[in-house]
């Protein structure tokens, strides 16, 4: 099996890593915090101190951080990935970054002799858990069919966007649909709970109508019951948002819509709601309306 060294454990990472030492991989992992590797190093996996050494003496190299400032830290800091990165290896980043950045890393790779592969997924915790993640690919086809053991470990489906950095930009344009997608089941239970209509059936009829989307399968309950454990934190929806923002800028894409819904994202930031599922952001609907979605006093 392959040697496979997994770096950032959060709530995307440590599900991946797991699947990847079930199914038999050699996996060596690093995280920031520490304390973070101790269930994988229960189930066989090695730790390394620093992303250099999880580098070292891999097939294949996946990382898995938050933000653009983070994978910088990993592949140019001290001891970082490029350090140890070798002819023949292959880099997999799955971070949702600018696509600038990923082209960036894609050149640094590839002047030592390995490959590099933009993987973001989508499908939040429950499908890292169930590997059942979908992969939006950019890079060497190839070079991706190379590691369709590991792909297929992890996800369902795996879908070749083109060269380097078009996984980035499919994954900045999924996410400006999913925070749209969000705000828009929350403006509708809005709308009909403060006019007296039960959230319950307010969301049977999103769901068998035409307004039935993942957010309202996915998210539905969750802003019913007011159950804001982080699947995907509001904090990473706005960050996502922002890229995809200085992505079109850039592009010259006009995105009314998109501005909108990074605006009401960076309220729901702002009110303290970040940690928290991207959901959370509904709280800024009851403040406004003046009850929760289900018709409760807000406390």
């Amino acid at each position: 099996m392959k040697k496979i060294g997994f770096i950032g454990l959060g709530t995307m990472g440590l599900p991946m890593a797991t699947n990847l030492i079930n199914k038999g991989f050699e996996v060596t992992v690093y995280n920031r915090t520490t304390s973070k590797c101790q269930p994988l190093i229960n189930q066989g996996a090695t730790i390394a101190s620093t992303p250099r050494e999880a580098t070292h003496y891999t097939d294949v190299v996946i990382t898995m951080v938050s933000n653009d400032d983070s994978i910088r830290s990993i592949y140019y800091g001290e001891d970082g990935i490029l350090d140890a990165v070798s002819s023949g290896m292959t880099v997999i980043d799955c971070s949702t970054i600018s696509p600038e950045l990923v082209k960036q890393l894609a050149a640094e790779v590839n002047k030592r002799g390995a490959h590099f592969v933009d993987a973001p997924v989508t499908g939040s915790s429950p499908a890292a858990i169930d590997g059942t993640l979908v992969f939006m690919v950019g890079g060497n086809a190839d070079i991706i069919t190379n590691q369709s053991d590991i792909f297929d470990t992890l996800g369902k489906r795996v879908l070749h966007m083109g060269p380097n950095g078009s996984g980035a930009v499919a994954k900045l344009a999924h996410n400006t649909m999913v925070g749209i997608n969000n705000l828009a089941l929350v403006e509708g239970f809005s709308i009909a709970s403060k006019s007296g209509i039960p959230a319950d059936t307010f969301l049977e009829l999103v769901q068998l109508g035409s307004a039935g989307s993942k957010a309202a399968d996915l998210k539905g309950r969750k802003i019913i019951d007011h159950d804001f454990t982080n699947q995907f934190s509001l904090q990473l929806m706005l960050k996502d948002l922002k890229l995809a923002s200085s992505l079109t800028d850039s592009i010259g894409v006009p995105t009314p819509m998109l501005n909108l819904a990074k605006s009401l994202f960076q309220t729901g930031q702002s009110e303290g709601f970040g940690e928290e599922d991207l959901s959370a952001v509904v709280k800024c609907y009851e403040a406004w309306i003046g009850h929760t979605i289900a018709g409760k006093p807000l406390q």
